[in-house]
């Protein structure tokens, strides 16, 4: 990772504009089919939150305005993405997880079991501070319609939410929520990257 100029930059107009707006983050809900994950998930006895994040990662990678993200004052160039996870511990609390993200779903699954198994176990968060890291939160047990993160201004990733998937006739399907940072990104490039979730979950 390296701090880049803003003005060198294809977010240099949002730079501006955004990085010292009091509530820089925009929040996007989408309702997506995950009647294939559903489906994979009980077939190959893999988890449902691995794949969601695996595929979170996949469609991240195709827009390159995740590869940038305002810390600070500063405007920082990553070269690797994860996606986190939360993680219930052992003490009864939730820890954070960060997963690398891979091509390779196997190793991508391997990753996420050992980390998530290694953090529970011992409380303590899995943090790959090189990495653009994109958080998710998985509250499966509620039905939500809808959530919007806390913006403190010190944690500028995009962040997704979602609670319960709900069945329906013929499909299965997930509220999810989007938040990110208007530096990072415009209202087009937070579409296109829920289009691709849906086309990568349909693809997998």
């Amino acid at each position: 990772m390296r701090v880049v100029n803003p003005q060198e930059t294809t977010r240099a107009y949002a730079f501006e504009m955004w990085m010292k707006a009091p509530m820089p983050m925009v929040t996007f809900l989408k309702t997506i089919d995950v009647s294939r994950l559903i489906k994979i998930s009980k077939k190959k006895r893999i988890k449902f939150n691995m794949l969601m994040c695996w595929c979170i990662g996949k469609a991240a990678i195709q827009v390159k305005e995740f590869f940038i993200l305002p810390v600070g004052n500063e405007l920082i160039q990553y070269d690797t993405i994860a996606v986190n996870t939360i993680v219930a511990n052992s003490q009864g609390q939730v820890s954070s997880c960060d997963i690398p993200f891979s091509y390779d779903l196997a190793k991508f699954n391997d990753d996420y079991l050992i980390l998530t198994r290694q953090v529970a176990k011992t409380c303590e968060n899995h943090d790959l501070t090189d990495s653009m890291v994109i958080g998710t939160s998985a509250l499966a047990q509620f039905d939500i319609d809808g959530a919007v993160g806390m913006y403190c201004g010190i944690f500028n990733n995009p962040f997704m939410i979602w609670g319960r998937y709900r069945k329906e006739w013929f499909k299965t399907t997930l509220t999810v929520s989007f938040q990110f940072h208007h530096t990072q990104m415009d209202g087009a490039h937070a579409a296109r990257f829920l289009d691709l979730l849906q086309k990568e979950i349909n693809n997998l």
